[in-house]
C-alpha cells in the first residue's frame, strides 16, 4: 500500500452555529442533496484512491450514519472506513488535527505505506489527488502542502506561505494578523488549503516528537509545519491552480471554498445554482456521489385556479413540489414542499421543508425540516427579522434551526430536541439568550426530525388529498 488517505472529520465548526449543534461540519448537507464531506470523499475515489480513514470525533451520528449507508468499496482491500476516537494515547480526546493522526498511528504502522495523505473533510472543491501525488514524488519532498492564493484580507484565516522559484517552502506562519503578500503579486497571499501529502518515516517522527511537547499545540499548522521546516525538511507546494479535472473544460478554473461561516457557506451554495456555476456538478466523468434516495422527480404545478410555476436559477432537487408559487435564485432540497403563492428568494431550504401558500421568504437559510406558516413574511424588515430571530448574520441571512416553525405573526416554534442543545452550545448560547422569551418550544411530540415535505409513503393517495390534510412523515436523518 504505498499511500493511506486520513481525512480530518472531527471537527466542530462552531462558525456554523445553529447547523453544528447536533451534528459534525463535514456532516452538513450542502447544496441540496449532499453533505460537505461528500466532495472530499468523491475527490479521493475519483482520484482512484481506495483505502480511506476518516477521522471523526465531535457530534459523529449523523456522519457516520452517512458513510455507512452510502460510501462502500467492493474491491478487495479496499474500504472506506470511519475511525472515531478511541483516547489510544491517554484519558483525552483529540487535542488537535496532528493528535488526531497521532492517535491512529497504529492504522499506518500497520499499512507500512510509503506516504500519508492528511486531507480535511470540511471544504467544497474538486481535486485530482493523483496529480499532486506525482508532483511530491517527483520533488522528493517530505511533505507536500496544496497551496492557493486568496486575497490578503482573508488570508489570516489560513496558514499564510512563503516559497522560492522552486515552490520549496521557505516560511509559513499560522492565521498570521499581517499575513505576508506573493512577492509580484500585490493583494494577494499564498495559503495552506490544509491538505498535505507526507512520506510516511518524517511524519511519524514529527508526531512522535509533537506528543512528547507539553507544550504543543497538535495541531499541523501551529507545530508541526513549522517544526519540519525548522529541522530543514524538504517541504514543497503544490499548487492546486496547476490541477486538471477529467472531463472538464480547458477554461475552467480550480475551485475552493472554505465554508466555515454561515456567510461563506450560503454563498458556496448560491454559487452552484448561478446561471454559470463556478463548480460543475454535471460532469460525469467526475461525479460527486451521494445518497441514492427513493423519491421521485421534482414536481412543478400550476394549483386549480392559481397562477403560474415561476422557477428562476435555481436548483430543485428530487422529491420537491413546487406548486404555483415562485422560486428565485434558491436551493430548494429534497422532499420540500412550496405551496401556491408563496415567493421564496435568495434562499437555502433543507430537506423536508415546507413554505405555506402566500409566504414571503427572502434570504433564508433554513436547516432541515422547517416548517414556514401560511401568509409569513420573512426577509423582508431586517429590523423586525433580527428582533424575532435569533441567528441573523452580518449580511442579512436569517438562519433556522433545524425542525422550527414560523408562523404569519407571533414567536417561533423550536422543535424542543434543537432547543435544548441551542440554549447550552457555546456557539448559540449567546443569541438565544438575547431573546429569551421571544420563542416557544414545541411538545415533546414535535421532534426536529419530523419532516414537513409531502408524504409519498402511500401512492395510492393522491397528492391534491395529500396537501389538503397536510400529512407529515417522519424521516431520520439529520
Amino acid at each position: 500500500m504505498s499511500v493511506v488517505v486520513m481525512i480530518l472529520a472531527g471537527g466542530k465548526g462552531s462558525r456554523l452555529g445553529p447547523l453544528t449543534c447536533h451534528r459534525a461540519k463535514p456532516a452538513v448537507p450542502f447544496g441540496g442533496r449532499y453533505r460537505i464531506v461528500d466532495f472530499v470523499l468523491s475527490n479521493f475515489v475519483n482520484s482512484g484512491y481506495r483505502r480511506i480513514y476518516v477521522l471523526t470525533q465531535y457530534m459523529a451520528s449523523s456522519l457516520i450514519k452517512h458513510l455507512n449507508r452510502n460510501w462502500h468499496l467492493s474491491g478487495i482491500g479496499e474500504f472506506i472506513e470511519e475511525v472515531p476516537a478511541q483516547m489510544r494515547t491517554g484519558g483525552h480526546w483529540y487535542l488537535g488535527t496532528a493528535d488526531a493522526v497521532f492517535q491512529n498511528l497504529n492504522l499506518v504502522r500497520d499499512a507500512r505505506p510509503e506516504h500519508v495523505a492528511v486531507f480535511g473533510g470540511d471544504h467544497i472543491y474538486k481535486f485530482d489527488v493523483s496529480q499532486m501525488e506525482a508532483h511530491h514524488r517527483a520533488r522528493n519532498a517530505d511533505l507536500t502542502i496544496a497551496a492557493f492564493p486568496v486575497p490578503v484580507e482573508e488570508a489570516s484565516a489560513f496558514g499564510v506561505i512563503q516559497v522560492d522559484e522552486d515552490g520549496r517552502i521557505t516560511g509559513f506562519q499560522e492565521k498570521p494578523a499581517q499575513p505576508a503578500e506573493i512577492p509580484g503579486r500585490p493583494g494577494w497571499a499564498l495559503v495552506s488549503m490544509g491538505n498535505y501529502i507526507f512520506r510516511a518515516r518524517p511524519l511519524v517522527e514529527a508526531l512522535v516528537d509533537d506528543a512528547a511537547d507539553p507544550d504543543s499545540s497538535h495541531d499541523f499548522g501551529k507545530n508541526i509545519i513549522p517544526g519540519m521546516l525548522a529541522q530543514g525538511k524538504r517541504l514543497y507546494i503544490y499548487d492546486f491552480t496547476d490541477n486538471a479535472i477529467l472531463g472538464e473544460p480547458g477554461e475552467a478554473r480550480p475551485y475552493w471554498r472554505d465554508v466555515g461561516t454561515i456567510d461563506s457557506y450560503f454563498r458556496a451554495n448560491m454559487e452552484l445554482r448561478s446561471p454559470l456555476p463556478t463548480v460543475n456538478l454535471y460532469n460525469r466523468q467526475w461525479r460527486i456521489r451521494t445518497a441514492q434516495r427513493d423519491y421521485p422527480p421534482a414536481r412543478f404545478v400550476t394549483h386549480q385556479g392559481g397562477s403560474q410555476v415561476y422557477v428562476h436559477d435555481s436548483l430543485v432537487c428530487e422529491g420537491a413540489i413546487v406548486q404555483s408559487a415562485t422560486t428565485h435564485e434558491v436551493v430548494l432540497g429534497y422532499d420540500c414542499f412550496v405551496h401556491a403563492g408563496a415567493e421564496v428568494r435568495n434562499a437555502i431550504l433543507m430537506a423536508g421543508c415546507d413554505v405555506g401558500e402566500d409566504a414571503i421568504v427572502h434570504n433564508v437559510l433554513a436547516d432541515k425540516n422547517c416548517r414556514i406558516g401560511p401568509g409569513a413574511r420573512i426577509g423582508l424588515d431586517p429590523e423586525a427579522d433580527r428582533e424575532r430571530f435569533p441567528f441573523v448574520t452580518e449580511s442579512g441571512i436569517i438562519v433556522l434551526p433545524k425542525g422550527t416553525s414560523v408562523p404569519a405573526s407571533g414567536p417561533i416554534e423550536l422543535a424542543y430536541d434543537m432547543a435544548a442543545l441551542l440554549e447550552t452550545d457555546p456557539a448559540t448560547r449567546d443569541q438565544m439568550a438575547a431573546i429569551q422569551g421571544k420563542y416557544t418550544v414545541s411538545n415533546l411530540d414535535r421532534h426536529s426530525y419530523r419532516s414537513m415535505g409531502p408524504r409519498y409513503r402511500d401512492a395510492a393517495v393522491s397528492l391534491a388529498r395529500s396537501w389538503q390534510e397536510g400529512q407529515q412523515v417522519p424521516w431520520d436523518e439529520d
